[in-house]
Formats: C-alpha cells, structure tokens, sequence
C-alpha cells in the first residue's frame, strides 16, 4: 500500500470512536504517526491505540476536553514533545444538542456547551497548533452539511458552530498561506454510528430524504476526503470546502 504520510505527524481531535476513529486509522495505515484527543472513553482510545500498533503504525491518546480552550496549549505541546513536530490538524470533535429558539424548555446549557465544543474549542485548537506546524502543514475541519444548508428546525444552534467554523478555517487558510500550510474543509453526512442516535426519528427521516444517495454514510467514506486533504495531492488546494455527505441538498 502507497504510504504519502509517511514522516508526517498527525493530531485527529475525537479519535476514539466513528469518524474520529477511522480518519486514525486511514492517516496511520497511509505512514502518519497520529495523536488523537478524547474526553472520556479511555477503554475506546486505548482499543484505537492497540489497533493501529498493532498494524506496526505509531498512535497515541490524549485526554482532553475541547471545550476547554485553556487545554489547547498543552494538548499541542504534549503532541511534538511525544513524536517531535505537527503536520497535519483534523479538527473532527463536535457535539451536538437541539432545539428552536423560540422553544421556552431549550437546554440552553446544552446549547452553551456545544458552542464551546464546536466553536470556541476549534478556534483554540488551530490557533496553538498554527504556532508548531511545519512548512507544508494541513489543517482540516469538520465540518456538516448544516453549516452551509439548514434543512431542519431546531438546528440552527448546531449549524451556526459549524458555519463559524468554516468561515474561521477560510481565514486560516489565507493567515497561513505564505508557510505553504493549506487549510480546508469537509462537511460530512449523516453515518453509520454517528450522531444520528441523537436525532429524533422524524427529523431523521427528513434528513435522509434530502439526501441525493438516500443512504447513511460510512466514516471510512468520510475519513478518505480528509485523508485526501491531508496528502501530497491535495498540495494546491486551500480554502475549500469538499462536500462529502451524500448530496445533501443538491
């Protein structure tokens, strides 16, 4: 197998589990050694972990809690100290909560925590890891196809995160050209094992039905678009956002 990360370092925040756990797994089986983040599933992190050492790949986890911005700086340093350097930052951690702004019952700390998870923590993480990466570097957001098309009610909190998101990364981009450092954006779909579990039925089949491929997704579809962001070939793209949720909305 072709392996383009090989002497790359990778940091893939939310590893242990679906997406997170399959972007691992990709950028370690294409020659990266990778760093992931979790907050509270160390038995799924370690099992992530084995899994990739045992393929003969180089993997570790860090215990963090993205919606703490003040963790940022150290989760970063703990990084190169461990595999020496930064290449590549997949910004994959998100949460999600609901809930229509004029609805008197919302979780409005539900909502607070996942601006702070989605938004504020992404921002935090990109501006300590700008500081390290190395001249070639990639930075890839997650993103959903919510930050560009709000199709549901009671979405707007979750798509507002992930359209902040975006715009920030489209300023990255420009901040961090001149370093030869590209980054971009992929707004995945609905998956196989993902936050679907937390979506009401009702609007879960509305989401499917706007779907061109009328299909979940699975995260090593999603894991292959950021594993593209992240090589060799994706060298001259930068501020872009690659649509990899099944044609939502199209």
């Amino acid at each position: 197998m072709s392996k383009p990360l090989t002497g790359k370092v990778a940091l893939v925040t939310g590893g242990s589990r679906g997406l997170g756990a399959a972007t691992v797994r990709l950028l370690a089986e294409q020659g990266a050694d990778v760093a992931f983040t979790y907050v509270s599933s160390e038995k799924q992190a370690q099992a992530v972990v084995d899994e990739v050492r045992g393929k003969g790949a180089k993997a570790v986890a860090f215990k963090s809690d993205q919606a703490d911005t003040s963790q940022a700086p150290a989760l970063i340093d703990d990084v190169v100290a461990h595999f020496g350097g930064l290449d590549i930052l997949v910004n994959n951690a998100a949460i999600s909560a609901a809930g229509t702004v004029d609805d008197p019952d919302a979780d409005t700390a539900a909502l607070d925590l996942m601006h702070a998870t989605n938004y504020l923590g992404v921002i935090a993480i990109i501006r300590a890891a700008s500081r390290v990466l190395r001249a070639g570097g990639r930075i890839i957001t997650v993103s959903s196809g919510l930050g560009s098309r709000v199709g549901t009610p009671g979405a707007a909190d979750y798509a507002a995160t992930k359209s902040g998101v975006e715009r920030y990364t489209m300023g990255v981009a420009r901040d961090l050209g001149p370093r030869n450092i590209t980054a971009n954006v992929v707004e995945a779909g609905l998956m196989e094992g993902g936050m679907e579990k937390e979506t009401p039925p009702e609007t879960l089949k509305a989401l499917l039905s706007s779907l061109s491929l009328q299909r979940m997704g699975h995260p090593d579809e999603i894991a292959a678009a950021i594993a593209f962001l992240a090589s060799p070939a994706a060298s001259y793209v930068t501020g872009a956002v690659l649509d990899a949720h099944g044609g939502y909305n199209a």
